[in-house]
């Protein structure tokens, strides 16, 4: 094997583990904060969960802060990316609307941010903020075919962003003021009615 070859090799094996490790410690921080809440988290007990050293910990992160801030980072990024696997297969406008609602309301049934409201809210609300415009203009690209089939077909332009800031606002106050069980599974076709008032 090629010296450049071996380099490359064991340049991605380790990329690979720095991942591997990035990941563990996210994974591990999201339980100590579930746990804890944020005001005590402590670096000891997410290297403690995440099977590392505290010197393996400083070798991805310098502070406590810059954790908290790459965690709500991935916790964004995951939400986006798993939203878009969802829906990305479905070529058919109303599949793909019903992929995307499905998804949300997974999401709003088993995700932890309801929790993490609970145990950290000031936490919490900080992210919610964060991923708010973001969200915007993420469902818009995820959605951009199915709007494409609800201008032609009623023949109106619709505001996309509106009606993608007015999903990301229901999901949010779902967080806060959670449906009854009753209504729990009613929940994708109010999203769907929501929107498709907007085509009248």
């Amino acid at each position: 094997m090629a010296a450049s070859t071996l380099t490359t090799t064991v340049t991605r094996r380790r990329n690979k583990r720095s991942e591997n490790t990035i990941e563990a410690i996210l994974k591990a921080a999201e339980v100590v904060i579930l746990q804890s809440g944020v005001e005590r988290v402590s670096i000891l007990d997410v290297c403690a969960e995440a099977g590392i050293s505290r010197g393996t910990f400083y070798r991805y992160f310098s502070s406590q802060d810059e954790l908290l801030e790459a965690f709500s980072r991935h916790k964004r990024n995951r939400f986006h990316i798993s939203l878009s696997e969802a829906v990305t297969p479905y070529d058919d406008p109303d599949e793909r609307f019903d992929a995307f609602i499905r998804y949300l309301d997974n999401y709003l049934q088993k995700g932890q941010s309801r929790k993490l409201l609970v145990v950290a809210p000031d936490y919490a609300m900080g992210w919610f903020l964060r991923i708010f415009h973001d969200s915007i203009s993420r469902f818009q690209a995820d959605l951009d075919i199915v709007f494409d089939a609800w201008d032609e077909r009623s023949g109106v332009t619709l505001d996309r962003e509106l009606v993608c800031e007015l999903m990301v606002r229901y999901i949010l106050s779902e967080q806060l003021v959670p449906s009854s069980k009753q209504t729990r599974k009613a929940l994708p076709n109010r999203i769907k009615r929501l929107v498709l008032t907007f085509r009248n």
